[in-house]
Parts: structure tokens; C-alpha cells; sequence
């Protein structure tokens, strides 16, 4: 009910609609995280950035997050245009882009991704299959990790399960868990009763979402990386000016630097689980080749089932 009350809202022409006349356009924003955690802050910043260097020329109006809208809803609603910009992880949004399951098993950076044409091939997928601007990509060198209250001395997660998004569904099903897909919002409660023995989810952020009070343990290495990703309705971008373009797209680059905070953020965030009680779990040698191996393999082997025509392609731009 809350989501339609605020998708009539819009529907009114609140923002840019509202706002053509006028020399500054107000696009109207949506997050598909929290607002204030770990996921949702590059995109807040980026923001008060927009709102800040182009005073006159565009603003963006920041509806909010999942309270405003659920998170699998952002992709459809920046397709359709009832949002104008939305912050949204692949993983929402791989049933309108199946070629999205490959971007949380890139090895370069966005940098990389916009020197040697990968950008360009995947902004190209997100115009053609969701209306969308592919504008900026966060969470470079963020990556994910399986949490578990049960501890495991080898990567089989037979007899264990696991709560999983799109993200992690195939590798850990190929090590043999059992998955529950469920919104970020209900894992908690799914720790606490039992129903599930774990999670996959970034070095970020558990903290944001009082997971720690229900998590015994953190598996390392890390797999695959986090991609949030700033996506701009495809029409609203057309009808920008030139100016306003060069906000939002200086903005993106500005925003896509600040990755490279992420190193640091991970290691102060690894310190907190640990003073919280989290132990970790460590596999090394052949172990830890197999663990990695099978995370980039499952991944890949489900981008190629999915999206057959683009997957090499994609591979060949996203990995090194």
C-alpha cells in the first residue's frame, strides 16, 4: 500500500514533470537500500553532491529507501520512469537484464571497465533492456562472504541453509546447500528462529542490520565484489541539457574515486566483527583455490546458461 501511495505521488509530476518549465530540473530518487547504511551512502553522497555543484541547473529529490519502496521494485520503476534515478544492486534487477549476474564477478575496476569498453557494452544491455543510463557503479573492493552459526572445515555446505539473493544462489547451491531467498529485512528474524544456519552478504554492513547478534562466524576469502549501481531513466537522460548531463556524469566519476576507500573500510569493519565475536573461518592452499574456483566458476557457468549470446563477451571485458 505504501509503495502505491508514493507511485501515485510521482505519477502526479512531482519532480521533473513538474519542473520542465523551469531552468532547474528536479529528478526524483529512489534507494533500494536503508537509508544511512553501508550501501546507501555513496549514493547519499552523490546526492548532496548533485544538489550542491549543480544549484540552478539540476537537484535531486531523495524519496528515500525501502520504506518508500521495495528494493526488487527500483529496477522496473526507473525503467518505467516512475523514478528518474535509482541506486539498486544488479541482483534486483536480473530479471529485467539477465547479463547483470556478471557484473559482481568483475576483476577490474569500474576505471578499467570505462577504458577498455566494458562500460560502454553494458550501458548499451542497460539502455536496451531497462530504458536505463548505466551512470556510476559503487562497491569496487567490497567483497562478499559467507556468515554461518555452524562452523564448516571445508568449502561443502551440504546439510546447511543458507539465506542467498541472485548473487551467491549458484555457487552455493553447487557446494550443496539448501537456499531461502528473502529480503534483507527478514534475515534477522530467520537467524533468530533457526530457519536459517547463514547468509551470504559484503564485509559491509551486517552491522547496519544488527546481524552480528545472530552471526558466530565469517568465512574467508571474500568472492566476487559488490556493484551498487546509479541508473538514470534513459528518456530523463535524453532530455537533459548538455550542462546538466556534465553534473551527473562528473559526479559519477567523483563517486566511483571514493571506491578506493573501500580497502580501508573493510579492515576497521573486519576489526568490529571481531570485537563483536564473530571467528573466522579461513581456508588457505588448495582450499582456498577450490573455494575462489568454485564462487568464479558457478557464477560464470549461470551467466553463460542465462545470457548465452553476451557471456564470453562479457567475460572478456569484466575478468582479468
Amino acid at each position: 500500500m505504501r509503495f502505491k501511495v508514493v507511485a501515485s505521488l510521482l505519477a502526479l509530476g512531482i519532480g521533473m514533470a513538474g519542473a520542465a518549465h523551469a531552468a532547474e530540473v528536479t529528478l526524483r530518487g529512489v534507494n533500494a537500500f536503508q537509508e544511512g547504511t553501508a550501501f546507501a551512502k555513496p549514493f547519499e553522497d552523490f546526492i548532496g553532491k548533485v544538489n550542491e555543484d549543480g544549484k540552478g541547473l539540476i537537484r535531486i529529490n531523495y524519496i528515500g529507501g525501502p520504506r518508500a519502496m521495495p528494493p526488487f521494485e527500483v529496477g522496473n520503476a526507473v525503467k518505467t520512469g516512475v523514478v528518474d534515478i535509482g541506486n539498486v544492486t544488479s541482483a534486483f534487477y536480473t530479471n529485467l537484464m539477465p547479463e547483470a549476474e556478471s557484473l559482481k564477478l568483475a576483476t577490474r575496476t569500474i576505471q578499467e571497465q570505462r577504458k577498455n569498453g566494458a562500460w560502454e557494452f553494458l550501458n548499451d544491455l542497460h539502455v536496451k533492456r531497462m530504458n536505463a543510463y548505466y551512470l556510476a557503479r559503487t562497491g569496487d573492493g567490497v567483497p562478499f562472504h559467507l556468515y554461518l552459526n555452524k562452523p564448516i572445515d571445508k568449502p561443502d555446505l551440504k546439510g546447511l541453509t543458507i539465506r542467498v539473493t541472485p548473487i551467491y544462489r549458484a555457487f552455493f547451491a553447487d557446494l550443496g546447500a539448501n537456499l531461502v531467498q528473502t529480503a534483507p529485512g527478514e534475515v534477522y528474524t530467520a537467524l533468530e528462529r533457526g530457519v536459517v544456519d547463514g547468509y551470504g552478504w559484503p564485509v559491509q554492513g551486517i552491522f547496519d542490520l544488527g546481524w552480528q547478534e545472530r552471526t558466530k562466524f565469517r568465512v574467508d576469502p571474500g568472492f566476487y565484489q559488490v556493484d551498487v549501481n546509479i541508473l538514470v531513466n534513459n528518456d530523463v537522460w535524453k532530455k537533459l541539457t548538455d550542462e546538466q548531463r556534465a553534473v551527473l556524469t562528473k559526479t559519477a566519476a567523483w563517486v566511483e574515486e571514493r571506491n578506493a576507500l573501500n580497502a580501508g573500510i573493510n579492515a576497521k569493519e573486519m576489526e568490529r566483527q571481531a570485537a563483536a565475536g564473530l571467528k573466522t573461518i579461513t581456508f588457505a592452499g588448495a582450499e582456498k583455490e577450490q573455494w575462489l574456483k568454485a564462487a568464479a566458476e558457478a557464477g560464470w557457468a549461470y551467466v553463460k546458461k542465462i545470457a548465452p549470446d553476451n557471456a564470453d563477451k562479457l567475460r572478456s571485458l569484466l575478468a582479468d
